[in-house]
């Protein structure tokens, strides 16, 4: 309701055009029907990233799969499961909706695993912001309990609430190998430097796509990179810069 009220006082304001990223819940672009609101996904910039950073990963389905911390970000799981041909799986959060805990909240009552066998696999663990941190925690070390081998923990957002010591000390356990955020929010330079961290930079993008909208052009690729992310790979497994 917030994010509505806010889109409706920047329309009431003037405002054209609306450029946003990994939206929470993209339905929120109705509280602005006559207004133009572009979601753009993080994906391609999160498989650049990985890809750029470890040289011997093996996109397939026998080999890597994509992982939803709770049932919100399936979405997100579905496509970048599809656009990289991997499997998918999730952890579906059983709550008591008869009863509500101190923070109004229904508790969950048990935590199950949906989706494919990840023994041996690399995973990626995507959502749209790291907060705290617990949830994306509480997935790598569930996955490394059911013997995942590598684990990236991806998120459009690095918040990182209660500071950063929670994912050192995580890493220093073995629960994950990377933590991968963008830059559209600030972080300080201790965060950044960290070993496990790994930084997308967006500013290329967003001028590309503020370049693409001055000149009336398509959005349709920038929304959806399909095809960027396959060619992508091809010079990935060709072993050429990417």
């Amino acid at each position: 309701l917030d994010c509505a009220h806010m889109l409706q006082e920047l329309e009431d304001m003037g405002v054209a055009n609306v450029i946003t990223f990994d939206t929470h819940d993209p339905r929120v672009e109705n509280a602005i029907p006559m207004s133009s609101l572009e979601n753009i996904p993080t994906t391609y910039q999160f498989i650049k990233n990985i890809l750029r950073n470890v040289p011997d990963l093996k996109v397939d389905s026998d080999h890597m799969a994509v992982v939803s911390p709770d049932e919100g970000g399936m979405r997100r799981a579905v496509y970048l499961a599809n656009v990289l041909g991997l499997e998918m799986g999730m952890f579906y959060n059983r709550r008591d909706y008869s009863i509500r805990n101190e923070k109004h909240e229904h508790p969950i009552v048990a935590t199950e695993y949906l989706g494919p066998d990840v023994e041996g696999k690399d995973i990626i663990v995507i959502d749209d912001m790291i907060s705290s941190g617990t949830k994306m925690l509480q997935t790598a070390r569930r996955l490394k309990e059911r013997k995942a081998r590598r684990i990236y923990l991806c998120a459009t957002f690095g918040l990182f609430t209660d500071g950063i010591e929670p994912f050192d000390k995580a890493y220093e356990e073995g629960l994950f190998d990377n933590v991968v955020t963008t830059n559209l929010v600030y972080q300080p330079e201790e965060y950044i430097t960290r070993p496990y961290h790994i930084q997308c930079d967006l500013s290329k993008y967003i001028a590309l796509i503020i370049d693409t909208m001055n000149h009336d052009g398509s959005m349709s690729p920038l929304r959806n990179p399909v095809e960027r992310v396959h060619n992508l790979l091809k010079r990935y497994e060709n072993k050429e810069n990417l």
